[in-house]
């Protein structure tokens, strides 16, 4: 193996995200990710060009999936000769891509790759019972016509009505909302505290599009030129009007307005090496140079999205730095609470004692430097694109701004979190 080299990040793309049911109802995952790929191409003139590999990932899928990275790399415009791979770690599945692509990179195994996701609400899949499969399978391994027809004979009504994805952890039985809930409790996060940081989400992404931060960073696509889910000139007011939605109870605190929405969207990131990127007159945009991922025991112990909290941890020692040492965080926000959460466990002495083994606590970040240029909540969660989305926009803003190291953090399902850390160029 070669010696470890840096990991530089050319730029990004994505095409809007919207709510799922709306603009993208008939849109599937293969199409969302090949017009994103397909924007990024474009935008760096890698037409016909091939690459040392791509990574893509959807958490949501067709069977017809199964080479979801590879048909949409062939549908790109890169060369056919580029290679791809399917990967899924929850809503950390494009982060994750990033860091397996800048792996290769780092010891010289490729030049240049495209790491990415891509999710679908809208076109998810639906299935038959098992009794029905069982049924179907039963009459398709029969050797004569007769014990072909047999099993069919045992078909009901019941068996017609289809089964959607599961939207609850399978080891526990609630929702991610219903799990955020008992989060905000344990620690004690306010309703208005959520509203104030989902209302900040949706401000940030509309200041952001009025000054052009995005319009070389999203590709138009069904007509949309923008994330559908932002929301401009809410208040307080408004936000205080909006009833829960996991907890009926008064003692509920999450509601659509401080959640982030069902959402369909396609991202991806352009990375390289220095000499790669040197030899095509390309500008480096920032580097990967730290990476970690983590998980929780969160049946009767930790919440379900505190992973993350481990992770940045762990980081931050790889790293020799401190929480303080970053302009800007990029912290996936599943829920309000879930940020929330996060940043007062990182700010509480007993649980950097007792769960992260550190003398005393990491302490607070400068809340003017999160999430700069709106959150999930305002531009929307597709799963397996998130994570893109985060790196493309730090990227940039590390390119564009003084800032110079960046910190991104996301929560997944499984009690999972991926974390990274970006520097300017």
């Amino acid at each position: 193996m070669n010696s470890p080299r840096r990991i530089a990040i050319i730029g990004a793309n994505r095409i809007p995200f919207c709510r799922a049911h709306t603009a993208y109802a008939e849109i599937g995952n293969q199409d969302m990710m090949t017009a994103a790929m397909a924007g990024l191409v474009d935008r760096y003139n890698l037409t016909g060009e091939q690459l040392g590999d791509v990574s893509l990932g959807a958490v949501i899928r067709h069977s017809a999936d199964w080479n979801l990275a590879r048909e949409s790399t062939l549908g790109s415009g890169l060369a056919p000769q580029t290679p791809a791979f399917d990967v899924v770690r929850a809503c950390g599945t494009s982060l994750e891509s990033a860091i397996l692509i800048g792996n290769k990179i780092a010891m010289g195994q490729i030049e240049a790759g495209i790491a990415g996701g891509v999710d679908t609400i809208s076109d998810a899949p639906l299935v038959f019972s098992d009794e029905y499969r069982k049924i179907a399978m039963k009459s398709y391994r029969a050797r004569s016509t007769m014990d072909r027809i047999k099993p069919w004979l045992g078909l009901r009504p019941r068996h017609f009505k289809p089964v959607a994805p599961g939207v609850v952890e399978p080891r526990t039985g609630l929702s991610m909302g219903e799990s955020c809930e008992l989060m905000a409790k344990k620690w004690q996060i306010s309703r208005e505290a959520q509203d104030e940081l989902a209302l900040a989400s949706h401000n940030n992404l509309a200041q952001a599009y009025d000054a052009g931060f995005y319009d070389d960073l999203i590709s138009p696509f069904k007509g949309v030129e923008a994330d559908n889910n932002l929301r401009r000139g809410g208040t307080m007011e408004k936000m205080a009007k909006l009833r829960t939605v996991f907890d009926r109870s008064d003692s509920g605190t999450l509601t659509a307005g401080n959640s982030t929405p069902l959402t369909d969207g396609a991202g991806c990131v352009l990375m390289a090496s220095e000499d790669w990127a040197r030899e095509r007159g390309l500008e480096v945009q920032a580097y990967l140079t730290y990476a970690r991922v983590a998980a929780v025991d969160f049946v009767g112990g930790e919440g379900l999205l505190m992973a993350p909290t481990y992770a940045v941890s762990e980081m931050l020692d790889q790293a020799g730095l401190t929480l303080q040492d970053f302009d800007l965080y990029e912290i996936h926000e599943a829920f309000a609470a879930q940020v929330l959460c996060t940043l007062a466990a990182w700010e509480s002495p007993l649980f950097c004692r007792e769960r992260l083994n550190r003398s005393e606590a990491l302490g607070s970040i400068d809340r003017n430097k999160l999430n700069v240029y709106g959150g999930s909540i305002a531009s929307g969660h597709p799963f397996g694109a998130t994570g893109s989305r985060l790196v493309g926009i730090l990227a940039k803003a590390l390119q564009t701004t003084d800032a110079r190291r960046g910190l991104i953090s996301v929560c997944t399902g499984g009690g999972m979190g991926v974390t990274a850390i970006l520097e300017a160029a």
